[in-house]
């Protein structure tokens, strides 16, 4: 049975990180995009993180940041992987992911006349770019950066691709386990899914998803009838 990998982003406060790692977080995210309602100074992400047990890990969301703005962030917040949610090029990723010395996950937003095999020629592109690349995360297309808490037509994803990718985008306690067992995933992220109110967390909500998911692993693959676009 696959185990997906689930992460939480968007942690602002020491008891949502608690809560997260109790409910079962794989991973963590911390957004470090002054303009979005979840932004954490690096200064506060770092003391945050202090308080992580062993194994799970931490993921530095960055929007259009440049070299030396990363750079500084990973000093005061040693995330172990940074995520590109911006109009970052295959070239900047992979030069500020060498500067900072750790993997990198790029973002696609997905639009409704997205094509699978955009989804996988992107992916050779920074695959190609840099040894650092670790994977794409799929969200949802919006004007804004960051998550917009939509969801996209997860029939557009390839086959052969999404055991490799993050799915977000509007996931939620009522569709995870649908989302899952139709996509089969490596790793799923949500972060407004699970709050109270923007950069709240609700613990009760964590532990529902992490619920629905790991029922989602739990249903047989025979059951996964989901047919993918070309």
């Amino acid at each position: 049975m696959h185990r997906t990998r689930i992460k939480i982003c968007g942690l602002t406060r020491p008891e949502d990180v608690a809560a997260a790692v109790a409910a079962g977080a794989d991973a963590l995210g911390f957004v470090f995009y002054p303009p979005s309602p979840r932004h954490v100074e690096p200064s506060r992400a770092g003391a945050l993180m202090a308080a992580l047990p062993p194994f799970v890990g931490t993921v530095g969301l960055f929007v259009n940041a440049g070299v030396d703005e990363v750079c500084a962030a990973v000093r005061q917040a040693p995330v172990a992987l940074l995520q590109f949610h911006g109009d970052e090029t295959a070239r900047l990723c992979a030069e500020t992911a060498r500067a900072a010395n750790r993997p990198f996950m790029r973002v696609f937003r997905v639009r409704p006349d997205t094509r699978a095999r955009e989804l996988l020629e992107y992916e050779h592109q920074y695959r190609a770019a840099s040894p650092l690349f670790s994977g794409l995360l799929l969200d949802t297309y919006v004007d804004a950066y960051g998550g917009a808490g939509k969801v996209f037509d997860w029939s557009l994803i390839p086959k052969e691709l999404a055991p490799r990718v993050v799915l977000s985008g509007g996931l939620s306690v009522q569709n995870a386990t649908e989302a899952v067992v139709l996509v089969r995933p490596y790793a799923v992220d949500i972060s407004s899914g699970v709050e109270l109110a923007k950069g709240i967390k609700d613990a009760q909500r964590m532990t529902a998803f992490v619920g629905a998911v790991r029922l989602a692993d739990a249903t047989p693959e025979k059951e996964h009838t989901h047919e993918r676009r070309t």
